[in-house]
């Protein structure tokens, strides 16, 4: 028996038919893309006029690309249509601006935007991944080809971590509560207290906004929805956080273990060992 590419894989995943990558900002898509070339699987790419990185997009023949305008939903069925598409993935963010004020909506688009009765980022995308699966394309979970890219239990930078268990734990809870009521997926405490909550401004303003508090013994938390939809909106955390949680004197962050992506994992762990930052992986 072969081995598994990804443990989030469908088990009837056709390695041989095309993954379309449907990508957003960041090196979040750019990951994705080398894992599933690595792996052997044919890749399309359906990319955002003004989101895609230009050397993700440089990256693939002009065949195996379509470019769209933030809103395109009927544009980019026909791409996944195009390619061939047995399966496709999300990954990377789009603008949240762009997502209310900065569409290009076509007839589809209007119509799914037409039936939402709440707009934001989880019923749109939402609403998208039924129109996905309207056309016998398998919306992928976007952790898939990542295995080796996720939080693990326990200290990942090789000391103590420094804070207490029955700070973390609050930490912890007030993290789930804020997902649960779709606040936000993190938060920062200190000593039983919470100092912030990522909303709708997203973590690195949440944390810099934190930094302007006493920032000893403070802790970030990273966690996920109660309800997660793994296709879309997973929470990353990379170098740039972790340059985010330096500049603000922030210097532990827990994040869930096999739930949160650590984008470029290595190259995280060195820095934070480097800017003595502690990370904490927690079930």
């Amino acid at each position: 028996m072969p081995t598994p590419l990804s443990n989030f894989l469908p088990s009837n995943f056709d390695r041989t038919r095309p993954i379309a990558l449907i990508a957003g900002q960041g090196i979040y898509p750019q990951l994705i893309a080398n894992a599933v070339r690595r792996a052997g699987v044919p890749l399309r790419l359906v990319a955002f006029e003004e989101e895609t990185a230009p050397e993700l997009i440089a990256s693939f023949t002009p065949d195996e690309q379509r470019k769209i305008l933030v809103g395109q939903i009927g544009k980019m069925l026909r791409a996944l249509k195009d390619f061939g598409a047995a399966n496709a993935i999300m990954a990377g963010q789009i603008s949240p601006r762009k997502l209310f004020n900065g569409l290009h909506p076509d007839l589809k688009a209007i119509r799914i935007l037409a039936s939402l009765k709440r707009r934001n980022a989880e019923t749109i995308f939402g609403a998208i991944a039924e129109e996905i699966s309207g056309i016998g394309v398998t919306l992928l979970d976007a952790r898939s080809f990542l295995d080796d890219q996720l939080a693990t239990s326990g200290s990942m930078t090789g000391r103590s971590f420094p804070i207490e268990q029955d700070y973390i734990d609050h930490g912890i809870q007030i993290a789930r509560e804020c997902a649960r009521l779709d606040i936000g997926q993190g938060c920062v405490v200190r000593k039983g207290t919470v100092l912030a909550v990522e909303a709708y401004e997203g973590t690195d303003a949440m944390l810099t906004r934190a930094g302007t508090l006493k920032t000893d013994q403070t802790l970030f938390v990273k966690t996920v929805k109660t309800r997660q939809d793994f296709r879309f909106d997973v929470p990353c955390f990379g170098l740039r956080t972790l340059e985010t949680m330096r500049a603000a004197g922030i210097t532990a962050a827990a994040l869930e273990t096999s739930r949160v992506i650590m984008l470029e994992k290595p190259a995280v762990l060195a820095a934070a060992k480097q800017h003595g930052i502690s990370l904490l992986g927690f079930e």
